[in-house]
């Protein structure tokens, strides 16, 4: 299995960092495998694949260049550069386009575990995988950016308040499939026979996207090492998140929306990123729901964490009951 050695020093600088470059890989490796992990991405793909595989079928060195470089087991190294706060995505982009061509043709041929295809012996190819990246942003990601990082950030909520109340520990051992904290300074990172590496004074960088499944990792010796990993609220289509319709009547949809919501314990911020609406509207929701006794909340390290009570509980499966409408 591979595994970092992380000290009490590396975790101590190791941070959330939302970004629109990885979010965009994410994307492209969901368009190229085509397989939808819920309604809302296989609505997205119905949307984007189409365009995404015509593009592949007019540019035979651009679908051998993303068959290669996002490989089953290792994606392509210079693909995935590891992120830094506050990136733009052009700047990211950038990173990519600036490769020298020999290395990519090196990490390409790690990642489809063989010689290139011919085809690849080339030297633009950081040129095409930043123009294929950019392609995606501007169909497919950048419409939807701000949706995308409110939940994004949501996520990242969620996980610092789980460090607060568990610790590191228990936000590692749940990243991504193959993540584990081993005690002893060790990460796992991965099932993979790779050689242990130390990241003694190095950053740990933790990144959610929401079109991916398992994740990757990425690092940039000796500075900085990544662990992408999909969030924990799985990005919808509009129309996943149903209110019941009764309850949307009594409450209004936007404070229904925030009871439905509440079935398992959310802050004030997450709230604000999963439904769009504004802080100040949500908080006077949680009030109302609060002093009807719908919800109680709780302090869970810097977050105050809210729920539904018991009767907030009956109120929704009664509500129910009677339909649905769109949030």
């Amino acid at each position: 299995m591979g595994w970092w050695e992380v000290n009490a020093d590396t975790l101590a600088r190791s941070r959330f960092v939302v970004s629109p470059l990885d979010e965009t890989l994410a994307c492209l490796k969901l368009l190229h495998s085509g397989a939808a992990g819920h309604p809302g991405e296989r609505a997205w793909l119905d949307t984007h694949r189409p365009a995404h595989l015509r593009r592949m079928a007019a540019d035979p060195v651009a679908a051998l260049l993303v068959g290669a470089g996002l490989g089953r087991g290792w994606n392509a190294d210079f693909l995935t550069p590891a992120p830094a706060e506050g990136l733009t995505f052009e700047e990211g982009v950038e990173r990519i386009r600036s490769v020298r061509p020999d290395r990519a043709r090196a990490d390409l041929a790690v990642s489809c575990g063989g010689p290139l295809p011919a085809a690849l012996d080339r030297d633009d190819l950081p040129e095409r995988a930043a123009a294929l990246l950019e392609d995606v942003w501007a169909q497919a990601v950048r419409p939807d950016w701000e949706r995308r990082r409110r939940v994004l950030e949501a996520d990242v909520v969620a996980r610092t308040a789980q460090v607060s109340r568990g610790g590191w520990a228990t936000v590692l051992d749940a990243l991504r499939p193959g993540t584990r904290w081993l005690g002893g300074n060790r990460l796992q990172i991965n099932l993979n026979p790779y050689p242990p590496r130390e990241l003694a004074g190095a950053e740990l960088i933790l990144v959610p996207v929401t079109a991916q499944r398992q994740g990757w990792v990425a690092w940039e010796e000796p500075e900085r090492y990544a662990v992408v990993y999909p969030c924990a609220g799985a990005l919808a289509d509009d129309g996943a998140r149903r209110v019941p319709a009764a309850l949307g009547t009594l409450l209004g949809p936007a404070r229904a929306a925030v009871l439905t919501l509440l079935a398992t314990p959310m802050s004030t911020s997450q709230l604000v990123g999963v439904t769009g609406q504004g802080l100040g509207s949500v908080g006077r929701h949680l009030r109302v729901l609060l002093d009807a006794g719908l919800v109680e909340r709780r302090r869970a390290g810097r977050s105050v964490l809210y729920s539904r009570t018991p009767a907030g509980e009956v109120l929704t499966e009664a509500g129910s009951r009677g339909g649905t409408r769109p949030d």
